[in-house]
């Protein structure tokens, strides 16, 4: 089933999980998703993982990725150009901790710690996913072999421009779609087609619809400015979006191949259902 008037109005990568997002024209699709997504992530000195949910100023550090590492910035803070520890010859591992997942990542050193540690005013060291590591996703909706990198569950997020319009609709102080950390944003739809929709094609790309996402805290801090704004947009959502999933927006995508997806692409709606289960209103 082609919708012609369904495409991609937004690209983006969070090179380290919580910081800063990078909206990009087009991107490159691996085994874990898109290159350079959620591969590195801030933990704790004992390896827990360090997100905004508790550390809202998490928002105002920017990653650019590079060919032989990170480069980090941050208001007040000189910028810090830290080496891909995948390519150093002594490789440091450390054990660390995704929500109900343990893995072995590559801690990035000192001066990293040093300066996130600074700038968020806790311990902390960064930590880069390893390519020996796989990390299954979650078998009830996904197939074993399924894999992603630092994020929360799925290899991508999907949102659409009308869900966002919708919502903002109910809302006192309109949000921006950055509060929802979306990989991929699609124009052309109704609000919540998302909700229906089992496997689409983006591109060349076929990507299975494998759940929606629970949202939490995360979406009530301004993402320009590093802190909570209140309880909204999350509580305006829990009163018509809430399932035994809990509060949710946008979905979760599995990809089935590798390849490229750009700006513009248009989205075919390969499978969906006939009727959505989700009160819209």
């Amino acid at each position: 089933m082609t919708h012609s008037s369904l495409t991609v109005s937004h690209l983006a990568i969070h090179p380290v999980k919580s910081l800063k997002k990078m909206s990009v024209e087009q991107a490159v699709i691996d085994r874990m998703g898109f290159v350079n997504d959620r591969r590195w992530m801030v933990v704790e000195p004992g390896g827990k993982f360090i997100t905004q949910r508790h550390y809202p100023n998490m928002a105002l550090i920017e990653a650019i990725p590079g060919s032989k590492g990170l480069t980090l910035s941050a208001p007040g803070m000189a910028e810090l150009i830290i080496t891909d520890p995948e390519q150093l010859t002594q490789k440091v591992e450390m054990d660390v901790e995704v929500w109900k997942d343990e893995l072995k990542a590559l801690d990035a050193g000192e001066a990293a710690s040093q300066w996130l540690s600074e700038f968020l005013g806790l311990p902390c060291r960064m930590v880069k996913f390893s390519e020996q590591v796989h990390r299954q996703v979650d078998l009830r909706f996904a197939s074993e072999g399924d894999s992603t990198g630092f994020a929360d569950g799925f290899p991508f997020l999907l949102t659409t421009e009308a869900s966002l319009q919708e919502l903002n609709g109910r809302l006192d102080s309109p949000v921006t779609m950055d509060r929802f950390r979306p990989n991929i944003v699609i124009q052309g739809a109704e609000a919540y087609a998302e909700d229906s929709w089992n496997r689409i094609k983006i591109g060349e790309v076929v990507f299975q619809v494998a759940k929606p996402c629970s949202r939490c805290v995360m979406t009530t801090v301004d993402p320009k400015t590093g802190e909570k704004t209140g309880k909204d947009p999350l509580m305006t959502l829990s009163r018509y979006r809430r399932t035994e999933m809990g509060v949710i927006f946008g979905q979760n995508l599995i990809h089935e191949s590798q390849g490229r997806i750009c700006l513009g692409d248009t989205v075919e709606i390969l499978e969906q259902t006939k009727s959505c289960p989700i009160r819209k209103s």
